[in-house]
This record gives structure tokens, C-alpha cells and sequence, in this order.
């Protein structure tokens, strides 16, 4: 890098982002933390130069292509597709509460669940299903389902890591998915989208994750710092523990009319997911004659989502007028609501795409590239679990999967021509360690997208999950070492289910633990009907 800083790619690289979680996770309070990270960044960058500072945190430009700060991040054509698709899901989901159908739906939905155990299951399907981006994933289950789950006293903590846990992980294992596009674009020419599929049996980690997440509903417990959320819930009838001012505005607002019918949701829902998978197969030349699974490897998530967003838009007003729910006045009274609701993550995202570019003025994928290449030398059974464990660190730190996907299956990929046979673990075990680290980092915008779409607080979202992805990690890390040695995913999975398994039972039946009583996991709204 021309003209670097004296500290570029050394340990100094991650004190902004270790700066920013420790804070946020002590303070319990987001933006300040974020931005002192950024400030530190732009400190370590500048040095004594006061002005270089102030430069550095709002803009300062390298190149054509290398371009820092908050107006930086502002201006990208990705981050700025993101931002619109965020403000017109605002919007939609402004009018399907203005309509009453995220309402009517609640109602409909509250009849055929019949136990908190199905909530949560359900939530967790629906999770699944939307598994083409992990962006709409976010947003579209919490409107959905909020309703359901509050019904059986579920936090919105525990909400917003079912929503989180069905979002990168699910879709790191879907072939037909944003995510398997951006790999793919890593993986070196001619290996594609084929190398993906390999490494879906070594994806320990997506995979314990959704295991761990039903072993817990179906166990019905909680520990660590989610069991006070949840007895919090249960018993207190405080979805939040930790109350958010924002969170709070939003819920208010999604109380509705009366009127509504539950078509007026499942339309909205429908039109929105068709038009945003066909205008990601659209950015990746579907219509251009490649064929769909081409299509999704080659497209741009953010202008397909933006773009398909804004159709189902127009869309969805026009049915509204002609069901005659709302008239169109409200349907534009929903615009500034619906921008209004998303501006507490549009500030968070903005100062977490800042921080990235903090790490990355400081060399922090150098510093990372350094370290890994220094373990071509080391003994060979441990080399995926050292890469994984070396993926979580580094994505949790700069908040980024796709970014840790860029840094380290390349690197992986040199490792491999000295050991093929490491070839499908090594870039199974960098994605993994991807996840985690876009699962649970405070600074990660899918993780401040779960707390948007839960309505949740985002560090208590961040500090109850924490401990459930960790534990997963550190199963996932021993499977990939019994996987070098077995030579194959098949038993390294067995073992790390049966680890995971009897961990939870372990743990369960520890104190600090809270199990759900059995008067939790009644429909008291169905019951109330009848």
C-alpha cells in the first residue's frame, strides 16, 4: 500500500474493532462505541496530524478504488444498494401494520400454534425458507413472527437469535444464495460454485448451529446471559430486559387496524420475495440466457434486492388501492414512517461499514495474511481448525464474512497445492470461521439487522448470543481436527453432534440454567378464543 501508516498491518490493526466490542458489551450502548472505534482508527492512521484525523473519519481518499470514512461508506454503490432495500422494506412494513395485516395474520397465526415450543420452531422454518439472502432473512421473519412468539412470552432477544441463526449459517450451506455467489468469486476460476457444494458437509459450523438452535427449543432451557432474558420474559412479562427507545416506537407502531385480512400480509410478503429473487437472477444475466443457479452465483445482491424491492413496492401500494385497506395517502404516509423506523440500523450500519474501513486503512487483512502464511510449516493435522479459529477472530473483529472469505480462501487455496487433500476442509473451515465471526460480531450487519428485525436492543441481541455461537465454535473447531484424521466429514460430524448433544445436557443441567415451565408454552390467546 503506497504512503501506509507507520502501524499498517501490524497487532495495532485490531484495536479499533476490540475497542468497539468491549465497549459496546460493557456500556450496553451501540453508536458511541462504534465511534470511538472509529476514532481510534483514524488516531492510529494519522498519527499527530489533529487535521488527518478529523480527514480520515469522514473522508480520506487513497486512490480511485481506496476511499475511508463515513462519507465513504456512505457513497458505495453496495452499501448505498443496502440502504435503499433497508428504507423500502421500512416502508412495506409500515403498510402491511397500517393495514392491519401483520395484525390479522398475529390473530390467524395464534390459532394454529398451539405451544411455544411450535413458536419458536416455526419462526426457525421460516428462517430456512428465506434462504436466498441473509439481509431479507433478517427483516422479513422478526415482522412475521413477532406477534406469534410475543404471544408465548419469547424475548425478543431469544427472537432475534433464531432470526440471526437462520441467516448467514443457513445460507452458507444454500448453493442458490448471495452467499454462495460471493465464495464462489473467491474460489479461483473454474472451481466455482462446484467447491461450494463440496464444503457443505465440512460447514461444521452452519450446520451445529441449527442443530444447537433446535436442541435448545425442543430441551427447552436457556443459560448464560439469554436465561435472564428469557425468565425475565417468562415470568415478568418484559420481552426486553434492556429496554430500547426505538424499539419501543416500532412495536407502537405496529399495532394497526382492525380491518385487515391475513392476505394483506402473505400478499405483501409473497410480491416481495418473488421480485427480489428475480431481480438478483436479473443482475446475474438470467434473462440473458444463463441459467438460474448461474444466475444467482453471478448476481449483485445489492442492486437485485434494492431493485426488486422498489417493484414490490409499486406492487403492493397498487394492491392496497384496489382492496381499498388504505388509500393512497397513507400508503405515502408510510414512506417517511417506514424510513423513520430503519434510521436506528442505518446509523449503526453506517458506523460499522466505517469502522471496516478503519481495519482496512491499518492493514488488518495483511496483517491476518502474515499470520496464515507463517502456518504453512505447522503441523499439518491442526492447519483447518487454526484456519477456522483464525476466520472467527478475524470476522468477528472486522465484522465482515464476505471480507474474511477474501482474505483467507485465497490463502487457503496456496496452502492446498502443497496438500490437496486439505483442499475441500481448508476452504470449508475458512467459511466457517466466516460465519461465526458475521453471526455474533457486534459490529457485523446481519447481527444488526437480527436486532432490527426483532425490534431488539442491538448489544443485548449481540451479549446473549455470544455464548451460543461460541459454543458451537469451539465443537465445530474439534470436529475439524478429527476430520483430518478420518479423512472425511461423515464421522467428525457424528462425534461433534454427539459432543454438542451431551455438552447441552452437561449444561442443562447446571445452575444459572433457566428451564421454560410448562405454563410458558400455552396459547393463551387460542385458548381465550375458544
Amino acid at each position: 500500500m503506497e504512503n501506509a501508516p507507520a502501524l499498517y498491518a501490524t497487532a495495532w490493526a485490531v484495536l479499533p474493532p476490540l475497542i468497539a466490542i468491549v465497549l459496546a458489551l460493557i456500556t450496553k450502548e451501540v453508536y458511541s462505541s462504534l465511534f470511538l472505534g472509529v476514532l481510534t482508527g483514524a488516531i492510529l492512521y494519522a498519527g499527530a496530524d489533529f487535521d488527518g484525523i478529523l480527514t480520515h473519519i469522514l473522508y480520506h481518499e487513497v486512490d480511485e478504488e481506496t476511499k475511508y470514512g463515513i462519507i465513504a461508506a456512505l457513497s458505495d454503490p453496495w452499501n448505498v444498494g443496502i440502504l435503499i432495500f433497508l428504507v423500502i422494506l421500512g416502508i412495506i412494513v409500515a403498510m402491511m401494520n397500517l393495514s392491519g395485516g401483520s395484525k390479522a395474520f398475529g390473530a390467524w397465526a395464534l390459532k394454529k400454534v398451539k405451544s411455544r415450543v411450535a413458536a419458536e420452531l416455526a419462526t426457525m422454518i421460516l428462517g430456512v425458507i428465506i434462504f436466498v439472502d441473509d439481509y431479507f432473512n433478517c427483516l422479513t421473519v422478526g415482522s412475521v413472527m413477532k406477534p406469534v412468539t410475543d404471544n408465548f412470552k419469547v424475548s425478543r432477544a431469544k427472537l432475534a437469535y433464531i432470526i440471526d441463526a437462520t441467516a448467514a449459517p443457513v445460507c452458507i450451506i444454500a448453493p442458490v444464495s448471495s452467499w454462495a455467489a460471493a465464495v464462489s468469486s473467491f474460489a479461483g476460476e473454474g472451481q466455482g460454485i462446484s467447491l461450494f457444494i463440496k464444503c457443505i458437509p465440512y460447514n461444521f459450523y452452519a450446520i451445529f448451529t441449527l442443530v444447537m438452535m433446535v436442541a435448545l427449543i425442543v430441551m427447552k432451557f436457556d443459560y448464560a446471559t439469554m436465561a435472564r432474558f428469557e425468565m425475565n420474559a417468562v415470568e415478568n412479562d418484559d420481552l426486553f430486559t434492556v429496554h430500547d427507545e426505538n424499539a419501543g416506537a416500532a412495536d407502537a407502531a405496529e399495532e394497526g387496524s382492525d380491518q385487515g385480512i391475513v392476505l394483506d400480509l402473505v400478499f405483501p410478503v409473497v410480491v416481495l420475495v418473488v421480485s427480489c429473487v428475480l431481480g438478483m437472477v436479473y443482475t446475474g444475466g438470467f434473462f440473458s440466457g444463463a441459467n438460474f443457479v448461474t444466475a444467482f452465483s453471478d448476481s449483485d445482491a445489492s442492486i437485485g434486492l434494492s431493485m426488486g424491492g422498489l417493484v414490490a413496492l409499486v406492487l403492493i401500494v397498487i394492491y392496497y388501492m384496489i382492496r381499498r385497506t388504505i388509500s393512497f395517502s397513507e400508503c405515502m404516509s408510510c414512506i417517511p414512517e417506514g424510513m423513520k423506523d430503519m434510521s436506528s440500523p442505518i446509523l449503526v450500519l453506517t458506523l460499522a461499514w466505517t469502522l471496516k474501513s478503519m481495519t482496512d486503512s491499518l492493514g488488518l487483512a495483511d496483517y491476518v495474511s502474515g499470520l496464515v502464511e507463517n502456518m504453512k510449516g505447522a503441523v499439518v493435522g491442526i492447519i483447518p481448525a487454526a484456519l477456522f479459529l483464525i476466520a472467527c477472530v478475524l470476522a468477528f473483529a472486522s465484522g465482515t464474512s464476505w471480507g474474511t472469505f477474501g482474505i483467507l480462501i485465497p490463502l487457503g487455496l496456496a496452502i492446498t497445492e502443497t496438500h490437496p487433500e486439505l483442499s475441500t476442509p481448508i476452504i470449508a473451515a475458512c467459511m466457517a470461521g466466516a460465519v461465526y465471526g458475521d453471526h455474533c460480531s457486534p459490529i457485523s450487519d446481519t447481527t444488526i439487522m437480527a436486532s432490527a428485525g426483532a425490534n431488539c436492543n442491538h448489544v443485548s441481541h449481540v451479549s446473549t448470543q455470544l455464548p451460543y455461537a461460541t459454543t458451537v465454535a469451539a465443537v465445530s473447531a474439534i470436529s475439524y481436527v478429527i476430520a483430518r484424521f478420518t479423512n472425511g466429514p461423515v464421522i467428525a460430524l457424528v462425534v461433534g453432534l454427539v459432543l454438542l448433544i451431551g455438552t447441552l445436557v452437561f449444561i442443562r443441567g447446571r445452575e444459572g440454567t433457566y428451564r421454560i415451565p410448562e405454563s410458558a408454552n400455552t396459547n393463551k390467546a387460542a385458548a381465550s378464543n375458544e
